[in-house]
């Protein structure tokens, strides 16, 4: 086999691959043994029929075409390997000729990944928010806990703000009562925002036994975003009881003895959250000005595949959990369908650059991943997915994706040290120091990777 490589643009080349005809044997052997269980010829037991009856009876030409069916992917593999190059996704092929007895050429044209090259990033430097928590966070934090331990008791009076009314319900369209559009016994907190809009103003000043008409927009259900006539019935008023601030409530809602214990344990929280937020902007403005040093070309082919692929988990996954379609999301988004694909497709050659960049980090920092990073980052994975990790774990090694973790974690790993070569600074002009909770700023890193990289499971199939 003969292979030479032509270079179309810095990410797509041309494989032209000559095959000698003695090269296909083995595929010609197998094209006849599978078409000889294919088929019965009279006179001739199943599997037995000789190559001459299989060409006089079902044509030289089937024959042949199953025997390049088959060959096509191993000479094209080893030109790939020949060559040494990192390709993305299927081959386009073409059969230049096909000779009987003579010769194979075909083409193959398919993606590579560019190269890249990475310049010095010692001089990056970005500003993060500092870590403030005032007396105002702490006492919202609290006031937050008190929320969760209120009780409430029936009053007999009118339904004012912060109220918990048990309420009827009963929408009509067209003067119509919507089967779906009937609910009793619910109970409701004015000044949530939870129902439909309008409900506040129609049940405050009710007492139980009082009623209201008023019209609103249907969130779900049959008549879902149809204006509908909603009657409402309070069947019962109750009042949110806050516990006090002191030592005693400090002892119900928390382990600590005393308010003051329970506020410094808040700070403390509130602190580690910002912490951890701080780390996270660090790791994104990094990688934002990482991106802007570096020359990367995208493959034409791979960005239309990730554009598609991010629509269609967009639309068939995020937006109908949250009962939506395209058209109802861009109009509360107030986008245009113009705008929207331009946003993905940006984000899209974002994700892909970040990949590029970051594998090539990898490459050259000559970075490694252990069990241990592997077990974490699988930990905090399964964590933010909702399944446990014995079930995220058997997940991904039945779909194959444990090289995709790997190079999550990977990337991750390239990034950091990226980030720990900048000079971050926060809004005070302080220097901060991101080694001083490493555990929290890797979580960052595989995060802001994981999320600027939403195409590399599509492209690691690809690649298998």
């Amino acid at each position: 086999m003969k292979s030479a490589v032509e270079t179309l643009n810095p990410t797509r080349v041309r494989l032209s691959i000559e095959v000698p005809f003695e090269e296909l044997k083995d595929s010609l052997d197998a094209a006849y043994k599978k078409i000889n269980q294919q088929v019965t010829v009279k006179g001739f037991r199943k599997g037995k029929i000789p190559a001459r009856v299989i060409d006089q009876r079902f044509g030289r030409g089937a024959v042949l075409e199953e025997a390049v069916n088959d060959a096509l992917p191993k000479f094209y593999t080893e030109a790939v390997n020949e060559a040494e190059l990192n390709v993305l996704g299927q081959p386009e092929v073409d059969i230049t000729e096909l000779k009987d007895g003579e010769t194979l050429n075909f083409t193959a044209e398919v993606d590579v990944r560019p190269e890249i090259e990475i310049p010095d990033y010692s001089g990056i430097e970005v500003e993060v928010d500092a870590i403030e928590v005032s007396d105002e966070d702490v006492d919202k934090s609290v006031e937050q806990l008190r929320e969760r331990f209120a009780s409430t008791s029936p009053v007999e009076r009118a339904a004012e703000e912060g109220d918990v009314v048990t309420i009827d319900l009963e929408a009509k369209v067209d003067g119509e009562v919507l089967e779906d559009g009937v609910a009793s016994g619910v109970s409701y907190t004015i000044g949530s925002g939870e129902l439909l809009e309008g409900i506040d103003e129609a049940v405050k000043g009710l007492e139980a036994g009082g009623e209201a008409t008023f019209t609103s927009e249907l969130k779900g259900g049959s008549a879902e975003g149809k204006e509908a006539e909603v009657t409402v019935k309070v069947t019962q008023v109750a009042a949110r009881e806050l516990p006090s601030l002191d030592d005693e409530f400090a002892q119900l809602a928390s382990e600590f003895d005393t308010l003051d214990e329970l506020k410094a344990d808040s700070r403390k929280r509130l602190e580690n959250m910002k912490q951890y937020d701080q780390a996270t902007q660090a790791q994104e403005r990094v990688l934002e000005k990482l991106l802007e040093l570096v020359e990367v070309p995208v493959p034409e082919k791979l960005l239309e595949d990730e554009v598609k692929t991010r629509k269609h988990n967009l639309e068939h996954h995020q937006l109908g959990q949250m009962g939506l379609d395209l058209e109802k999301y861009l109009e509360i988004q107030g986008k245009t369908v113009e705008e929207f694909d331009a946003e993905t497709a940006e984000q899209a050659v974002k994700g892909i650059k970040t990949q590029f960049v970051l594998d090539e980090l990898v490459n050259k920092e000559k970075l490694n991943v252990n069990q241990e990073e592997l077990t974490e980052h699988l930990m905090r994975r399964a964590q933010s997915s909702g399944m446990s990790p014995d079930q995220f774990a058997q997940a991904v090694v039945e779909g194959g994706q444990v090289p995709m973790l790997v190079g999550e974690v990977a990337r991750g790993k390239a990034l950091a040290v990226v980030v720990e070569a900048a000079t971050v600074k926060d809004t005070n002009g302080e220097i901060v120091d991101l080694e001083d909770d490493e555990d929290e700023s890797a979580a960052a890193g595989e995060t802001v990777e994981a999320d600027a990289s939403a195409e590399a499971e599509a492209e690691d199939k690809n690649e298998a």
